[in-house]
């Protein structure tokens, strides 16, 4: 990967680049939409209406496995290839790794710029080198905005929550200053969870990774500055072990920024782009060669 010369090296650039651009300006195909209504009345991609069920959280996978059974059940005859960014790097890793039927007509997966282990990710969230402190409070008022936005749908005495929900207390939501603290106060109680440290290991992907035997490409990037380096030390072990995994480690990308470009404006599509494809056209074309090797051993066997 070779960055933009003048501010490509630098992950904060590329992760505020990507934070404001994201992949809005990026080629995508034209096509009929596919979707599913979800039990708590949202869609597989976007909620459309208020939900009425239990809400999906970081590490949950009910939702995309709805919508990977309904692909499946729609389309028999179709293999998957699955690609998850950031939290959704974590969702299809935990995903895949809960039970080997989930990983039937899978072709492969790709991770992008987790963390794996949101309990060992949490004591660096509270660092301030790489300024991940300073992250960590934007992210937080981001998500306070959020949820204090949809307060009457969530906490309103018209709505069934569950009963650990009850004793939420919204003035400390209003003062959290770090996403711990909105996990503690909120996000861990929608799932019973009795302590933060019990959510943060069942929601996490990092004990189910040895469970995926399909092929996984787990991407980061080691300028990251919210996933430290610390926590590289998990995909590295485990691509060292299994030799389905593959870990790649560019020098510089940010958080799911890895623009390319000339020396000022950035590419839409993205070194990302490419290399997710790559990856996906070459399992394909493995696939496809070790069909037509057992075809071509069956014939030879029969004339035989």
């Amino acid at each position: 990967y070779i960055p933009p010369l003048i501010w490509g090296k630098s992950g904060h650039i590329q992760t505020a680049l990507y934070g404001k651009m994201g992949r809005v300006r990026s080629p995508h195909p034209y096509g009929h939409r596919k979707f599913i209504t979800m039990s708590d009345g949202a869609t597989s991609t976007f909620d459309l209406f208020e939900p009425l069920a239990e809400h999906c959280v970081g590490g949950c996978t009910w939702e995309f496995g709805a919508m990977v059974n309904y692909i499946k059940k729609t389309y028999p005859l179709t293999q998957l290839v699955v690609v998850g960014f950031s939290l959704g790097g974590n969702i299809v890793c935990k995903y895949l790794g809960e039970t080997q039927a989930n990983q039937e007509k899978v072709l492969c997966c790709v991770s992008v710029c987790q963390g794996y282990s949101a309990l060992r990710a949490q004591e660096t969230f509270m660092q301030w080198d790489q300024c991940r402190r300073f992250y960590n409070f934007l992210m937080a008022d981001n998500m306070k905005k959020i949820i204090l936005s949809h307060r009457q749908a969530l906490f309103g005495d018209h709505v069934k929550k569950p009963q650990s929900l009850e004793d939420t207390d919204l003035s400390r939501l209003y003062t959290a200053t770090s996403l711990m603290q909105i996990d503690d106060n909120v996000m861990r109680k929608f799932h019973g969870y009795n302590s933060l440290k019990e959510y943060y290991e069942e929601e996490s992907c990092m004990r189910y990774l040895h469970r995926i035997y399909v092929p996984l490409m787990l991407v980061n990037a080691a300028d990251d500055p919210l996933v430290h380096e610390s926590l590289l030390t998990i995909p590295k072990s485990l691509s060292e072990k299994r030799e389905n995994v593959m870990f790649v480690l560019p020098l510089h990308g940010g958080h799911l920024g890895f623009f390319e470009g000339s020396v000022l404006f950035p590419e839409p599509l993205t070194w990302m782009d490419k290399l997710v494809v790559e990856y996906a056209n070459a399992i394909c074309q493995w696939e496809r060669n070790k069909s037509q090797c057992s075809d071509t051993e069956l014939v030879e066997a029969d004339l035989e």
